[in-house]
């Protein structure tokens, strides 16, 4: 008979329990970290743009092991990995409660939680592995070009290629507009900003936010390239993505603009560490 009100009570413990304090806490370090994965991106895409890039990947790899490489490297990435896992953490609290804002109780919003709660698990998981000595986990074009592979052996396998590629460039369209649109307004305490800072962080993130949603938009087309002419290898993971700017008639320079965007994501992602709403 007291089963309802206890899973009420728990429910209500759960709720408290995602406003709290930590996890807010946990979501704000899960910014500051992804900040650091994209300004290393931009930076080592800058790298490729005007040289080889040393052998260096511009993707999250490539951005864990520059980390690596540094003095306390590893216990650098320890601390990414589990701020990432706050991020996780937050993503599965709006998941389940909603996220802040009055229509932050969408089933559309709280489904767009729970997608970023599986990715920012993976990438804390990803993070956490190679500091813990797993350096096996290959390039991201070498992934891309495996799962390509795999799926297009499947029944309906070029369909299904295509229609996930045609999503990463719908998803991509949909990150730079929402970025050109200032749309990130209504997730920061814009009010809490001085003129300055609005001004910077308005820049950072609709020259970050675009130039991220033209990196996935390019990569989804590579996908649906690769569907359509039956070829695993025309699917490009985001370091061949990048690198495929320099072949445009603008060559490096093209490929810079958009190191510079995704470094300036890295930034407006330190903002938002700041001043989100959470």
């Amino acid at each position: 008979m007291a089963t309802g009100p206890v899973k009420a009570r728990g429910w209500g413990h759960a709720r408290r329990a995602a406003d709290s304090t930590a996890v807010s806490a946990a979501a704000r370090a899960g910014f500051v970290a992804r900040g650091v994965i994209y300004v290393l991106i931009g930076v080592l895409s800058l790298r490729i743009a005007f040289s080889d890039g040393g052998g260096k990947q511009a993707d999250r790899g490539g951005a864990i092991a520059e980390i690596a490489e540094k003095p306390f490297g590893t216990v650098l990435l320890w601390l990414l990995g589990t701020a990432l896992a706050g991020m996780a953490l937050w993503r599965l609290s709006e998941a389940a409660f909603g996220q802040a804002g009055p229509d932050g109780k969408k089933a559309s919003k709280r489904a767009m939680a729970a997608g970023r709660f599986v990715f920012y698990g993976f990438v804390s998981y990803s993070v956490l592995s190679y500091a813990a000595g797993d350096k096996g986990s290959g390039s991201s074009d070498k992934n891309s070009q495996d799962v390509t592979a795999k799926a297009l052996d499947w029944p309906g396998g070029q369909w299904i290629v295509a229609v996930a590629g045609i999503a990463v460039v719908a998803a991509g369209g949909w990150i730079a507009v929402r970025a050109i649109m200032h749309k990130f307004h209504e997730h920061l305490k814009m009010f809490e900003m001085s003129k300055k800072a609005r001004k910077a962080i308005n820049f950072l993130g609709m020259f970050g936010g675009a130039s991220r949603g033209i990196v996935f938009a390019v990569a989804g087309v590579f996908a649906v390239a690769a569907a359509v002419q039956h070829e695993p290898g025309k699917a490009k993971g985001m370091d061949d993505t990048l690198r495929s700017f320099t072949g445009t008639p603008a060559g490096p320079w093209l490929l810079a603009l958009i190191a510079v965007g995704l470094a300036a994501f890295g930034a407006f992602s330190w903002a938002n560490a700041r001043w989100r709403k959470v």
